[in-house]
């Protein structure tokens, strides 16, 4: 991803000093125009601005130590690491009280994403910050959405994001586990969702669940017997389903909770208020 971002702003005249872990892959990046160096604290020297695109929070923590001390004054630092909202929220924190300019700004894209300046990207924080980087931020990216003065929000959001890409993946692995079962190829199975897409209820049944309101389109006890059906015939066939019976376990603790006339949706009753 960091490559994509490199190549992307030297495509837009940027001049870019470039740092990885992996000095090599730093030093393929200077056929782009960009400069390659060993040190972190060196490349960030004389910056207006510096990109870090890391793996998790010790990273960051990591890298941004090390650079400090080369920081020009009013140079911002512009995270575009997948954090946790907690960590995220107590860096932000300790860097203003240190006079250091931070915006979190994780994105959903992909290598092809960032050289493109297409997807999405996420930012929030003080909108004194945010502002001035508004122009630039939407030169590397097709959206830049802006989620207000909380600090870890964009963390947050971006976890919900990528919670929601992990249960349709293993949702898929089930559903090819079961197909497997009865002798029809994923490739097939798949014909169905050209068709009948799941993930209209994010925006249907999710407005309503997160409004609390349950009034039963789909009884849970209903669910919950499909549900039986699904395992029944995986086991019928010796397949084993990885995540439906967690979802099972869910629906038969709800049900117990008095909720097997509700929609499904009430699954989630304890957590909106």
């Amino acid at each position: 991803m960091g490559a994509g971002f490199v190549r992307k702003q030297r495509e837009l005249g940027e001049h870019v000093n470039v740092w990885n872990r992996s000095f090599e892959k730093a030093k393929a990046l200077e056929a782009d125009g960009a400069h390659a160096f060993e040190d972190p604290a060196a490349a960030a020297k004389g910056a207006k601005r510096l990109h870090l695109s890391l793996s998790d929070d010790a990273s960051v923590d990591s890298v941004i130590e090390k650079i400090l001390g080369s920081l020009e004054p009013g140079a911002v630092i512009v995270d575009h690491t997948t954090t946790a909202p907690t960590p995220t929220k107590e860096r932000a924190e300790r860097l203003a009280a240190r006079g250091v300019i931070f915006q979190h700004a994780p994105v959903f894209m992909g290598p092809v994403n960032t050289r493109e300046g297409s997807g999405i990207m996420l930012a929030s924080g003080p909108k004194a910050i945010f502002d001035p980087l508004e122009p630039t931020l939407k030169k590397m990216t097709t959206t830049v959405l802006y989620l207000g003065e909380r600090l870890d929000a964009a963390a947050s959001y971006k976890l919900f994001g990528n919670m929601m890409l992990f249960f349709i993946t293993s949702g898929l692995s089930d559903v090819f586990a079961l197909g497997q079962s009865l002798d029809i190829k994923a490739s097939d199975a798949m014909e169905l969702f050209k068709t009948f897409n799941p993930g209209n209820a994010i925006g249907g049944r999710g407005k309503k669940m997160a409004s609390g309101d349950f009034s039963a389109a789909f009884e849970m006890t209903m669910a919950r017997k499909d549900i039986r059906l699904m395992i029944e015939e995986a086991g019928r066939h010796n397949v084993t389903l990885d995540t439906l019976p967690a979802i099972a376990a869910v629906l038969d603790r709800s049900i117990a909770a008095g909720h097997g006339n509700d929609d499904f949706g009430a699954i989630a009753a304890n957590y909106v208020k």
